[in-house]
């Protein structure tokens, strides 16, 4: 079987995700002695200026990557994404309004429980009726409606959207696990929203990119730790923030700008999706969880058409040194994430362990 040296693990998790490893060494080093001040980055003032420069740097490599100006604010805050289905109808969902949602698996799912609670929440959309296997396309969206939400990365059913709508209302996205992984454009967004934990950097920390100009304007009486404005006005420092997920997302950004950016990033992208899915379609063991239009680039489901076959491919993986295959308890099966630091060659080992696999039980 076709194997890298015994210490090398190809990692397929879903998240938390691949690192770069020069990242990795980066941040461990910071752990010791951070700018050169013999102190950790975990024992410093999160105040010093040492930090307020990884701080501020690390909002505008967010504004950079997506070419957006001054008129969008970068926050870093705690609570993951999760924290975001509540924070968002809170700070646009006007009093006595509306939000439409687009129901494409479970995170949205759950993104729309919470804006329930907060106000009127319609679902124009949703693919629930074939289990999440594909994202919806033809729907009519409310120019009443405060705001529109979507889900761009469907990490559990491996469906993405390929195309976003085109609306007069301002356009929200939870871009958790595919941010930074294809060129799109941010201009179209009044906000932007990632767990970085899955194709950004460490859990820990959440990254929003918003539109000042939607702000303020619920008519509600907000609490300070929910209060988008708050956190602006305080740098995204109105309290402790998550230091080191938020310095260890800096490097991973700094990374990908040093490769190439996004226009590079998603070249490398396509290919790894390209290889995987090519193999899936011509295996005649293996076979796609979803409709192909709606293939994701980042989380790729299968299943075996012998199920009793699973845990041999499991001792196949193994073998390989390959990490994380194993596919959500919802869809079962396998899935292989292919973030951005993922490196071709792991797809190219998955690729061949499918085909020796055929080989043996074909």
């Amino acid at each position: 079987m076709s194997t890298t040296t015994a210490s090398k693990v190809h990692n397929f998790s879903a998240g938390p995700g691949i690192l770069p490893l020069e990242v990795l060494q980066q941040a461990s080093e910071a752990c010791i002695n951070f700018d050169g001040l013999n102190l950790s980055l975990l024992e410093i003032s999160h105040r010093s200026k040492n930090y307020e420069r990884v701080m501020l740097e690390a909002r505008n490599t967010v504004k950079e990557l997506f070419e957006v100006g001054d008129d969008y604010e970068v926050l870093y805050l705690g609570g993951g994404a999760s924290l975001q289905f509540a924070m968002i109808p809170y700070n646009l969902m006007k009093e006595g309004g509306s939000a439409a949602y687009v129901n494409t698996g479970v995170w949205a799912t759950k993104a729309i429980k919470e804006a329930k609670i907060i106000g009127n929440t319609k679902v124009i959309a949703s693919s629930e009726d074939k289990k999440f296997t594909y994202v919806p396309k033809e729907y009519v969206i409310p120019s009443d409606a405060d705001y529109l939400h979507i889900t761009s990365n469907n990490t559990i059913y491996g469906t993405q959207m390929k195309h976003f709508p085109k609306c007069d209302i301002p356009l929200v996205c939870d871009m958790s696990s595919d941010i930074f992984s294809r060129k799109v454009n941010a201009k179209d967004f009044t906000l932007i929203y990632a767990g970085a934990q899955k194709n950004m950097g460490p859990a820990g920390s959440t990254m929003v990119m918003v539109k000042k100009d939607a702000l303020g304007k619920t008519g509600r009486k907000m609490l300070s730790m929910l209060d988008y404005q708050v956190h602006i006005k305080g740098d995204s420092m109105y309290n402790t923030p998550p230091v080191f997920p938020i310095y260890v997302t800096l490097l991973t950004m700094q990374w990908l700008k040093k490769n190439g950016g996004i226009a590079w990033i998603e070249k490398l992208n396509q290919q790894k999706a390209d290889a995987i899915y090519n193999e899936i379609d011509r295996n005649s063991l293996f076979y796609g969880t979803v409709d192909k239009a709606d293939r994701s680039n980042m989380n790729v489901c299968f299943l075996l058409k012998k199920p009793e076959l699973e845990n041999e491919f499991d001792k196949f993986c193994k073998e390989a040194n390959m990490s994380g295959l194993r596919g959500h308890r919802d869809v079962g099966g396998f899935r292989a994430s292919l973030y951005n630091a993922l490196p071709l060659e792991s797809v190219h080992v998955l690729v061949e362990v499918m085909k020796e696999f055929e080989k043996k039980f074909a």
